[in-house]
């Protein structure tokens, strides 16, 4: 739960940068927000793996 907590926290520091980009042509923050949505699959499909070894040890 650790690492689904992370991933929301991830997504909340990325909303600023993507208001910035879409709302205001910021091309600094679409970089940003590019980095944050890497993260994000990153640490989705870490927390898949998670998901699926707990899954299959049941």
């Amino acid at each position: 739960m650790q690492k689904f907590t992370a991933l929301k926290e991830l997504i909340a520091s990325a909303e600023k940068d993507a208001e910035a980009f879409y709302n205001k042509g910021n091309n600094a923050a679409g970089t940003r927000l590019r980095g944050a949505m890497q993260q994000l699959k990153v640490e989705a499909t870490e927390i898949r793996k998670e998901v699926t070894e707990k899954k299959n040890t049941k």
